[in-house]
């Protein structure tokens, strides 16, 4: 056997679900062996003490507004990557939006792919994008590589990526069902109502806001989405899950074995709707913050695995897009930033109901790599691309503009106090992340499907 390029001991290991003593042996990016407890020092060109810090699987975030090219001054692949590095990411996905051009064809996946190059500190694939009944470009994309792709059913906050109809998605299906690739929707079905006016009428009141979106617009989508899913076998993708009432829907559909995978975020679990202050724009996404009570409802699916997993949908915009200065939550670009602070949001949240390491590891890696097929990642075994967060569940940090690595630092964790601090990231064997520094060049690896 070659000699390790690398090993890494701690007394906390997550290995089959189970924080173990144990030593991991990586060589050309790959996991060799594992052995129990402290292996030799010298049998590795370089041998990594993590002690007693958590050494678990790279969390994926399959749920990233890059932005690049075209709007590269809202994100950008060195900005959002090396904050992903920082936060113990190993690998993300970036939506086919808010991009210029966005992801719909071929030729503009490969501008991305070319303004991808050199900028890379961890692993990243791409989506494309269904914005019409036109589905001549679904099999070049998907021969092209990509990982699955995004509609919406309102407005995406884009004029270059409308919206698709649920007989949009019909088309569509049968193509993405022979590909075996998922239809990842923005689930809300807009209707004319009352609280639309009075948001109008007071567009500073986060509870308006809140009210001009209601649970209706997400639960009639999701109904017609699963649907769609039963009807013509396409596995469906719900992002962003703000409503806990599509919770019984959901769970119905699963049990019929349909194929059904659903997603939410931090900021759903972490923020409620009662705390949020009105004209504070930094809250502003879509669909929704709701009510504490749906906090507890989604965290508990979460749990139960009525969901599978958690992923940021990371959608930040420059201060004056944001409407930092007028507070008009009518006029304020919807997204929120949060890519670099997940695991320790999540661990936060999880130290209240004593869910431990393992089940955090399952929700934010291993389903996120089971959804996306990608076998190699998401788990600390033999054969397995050498992912590795190394961080301490006892430490803790305070979300500051000064230590934020995303382009703005714009987002409603500012002043946070939280447990969970990433030590050191790994991509493929390679220490990205350091105690507060990167210290590698980009050398991450783009991800594409394999047809």
């Amino acid at each position: 056997m070659s000699i390790p390029d690398l090993a890494i001991h701690s007394k906390r290991v997550l290995i089959h679900g189970e924080l173990k003593d144990a030593t991991l042996y990586i060589h050309e990016g790959k996991i060799i062996d594992i052995v129990d407890g402290k292996g030799d020092v010298k049998s590795a060109k370089v041998f990594e003490e993590a002690k007693d810090s958590v050494v678990m699987p790279g969390l994926i975030d399959c749920h990233v507004h890059i932005n690049e090219p075209g709007r590269t001054e809202w994100e950008g692949f060195e900005t959002a990557t090396s904050a992903a590095a920082a936060g113990g990411i190993t690998t993300l996905v970036d939506m086919p939006l808010n991009s210029t051009p966005v992801t719909t064809s071929v030729k503009n996946l490969n501008e991305k792919l070319e303004a991808a190059k050199g900028k890379l500190f961890v692993d990243c694939g791409f989506y494309g994008g269904i914005v019409s009944g036109d589905t001549s470009q679904l099999e070049p994309l998907i021969n092209a590589g990509v990982l699955g792709f995004k509609a919406f059913l309102t407005h995406s906050g884009i004029d270059d990526f409308p919206n698709a109809s649920v007989k949009d998605l019909e088309k569509a299906a049968p193509i993405l069902k022979k590909h075996n690739v998922p239809l990842l929707a923005h689930a809300e079905l807009d209707s004319k109502h009352k609280g639309q006016k009075a948001f109008e009428e007071d567009s500073y009141s986060y509870k308006a806001f809140l009210n001009s979106r209601p649970r209706s617009w997400e639960d009639e989508a999701i109904k017609a989405l699963i649907t769609l899913s039963e009807k013509t076998g396409v596995h469906v993708h719900i992002v962003h899950l703000s409503s806990s009432d599509s919770l019984p829907q959901i769970r119905a559909a699963r049990s019929k074995g349909i194929p059904l995978t659903v997603e939410t975020c931090p900021h759903y679990l972490f923020f409620d709707a009662e705390s949020i202050p009105d004209g504070d724009t930094r809250f502003k996404c879509t669909p929704p913050i709701r009510e504490k009570e749906n906090n507890a409802l989604l965290w508990a699916a979460l749990k139960d695995k009525t969901l599978d997993f958690i992923v940021t949908d990371h959608s930040p915009a420059p201060p004056d897009i944001k409407e930092l200065e007028s507070g008009n939550l009518r006029d304020a670009w919807g997204g929120i930033s949060s890519l670099q602070f997940s695991l320790a949001i999540v661990w936060t949240l999880a130290l209240r109901d004593k869910t431990d390491v393992a089940e955090i590891s399952r929700l934010m890696s291993t389903n996120v790599a089971d959804f996306l097929g990608l076998k190699n990642k998401g788990r600390l075994e033999i054969g397995a691309d050498a992912d590795i967060v190394i961080w301490s569940p006892e430490k803790k940090l305070k979300v500051s503009r000064s230590n934020i690595r995303f382009r703005h630092p714009i987002t409603p964790y500012e002043g946070q106090m939280l447990s969970g601090l990433v030590e050191q990231t790994f991509v493929r064997g390679i220490k990205v992340y350091d105690k507060g520094s990167l210290v590698s060049s980009p050398t991450g690896n783009v991800i594409l499907r394999k047809p």
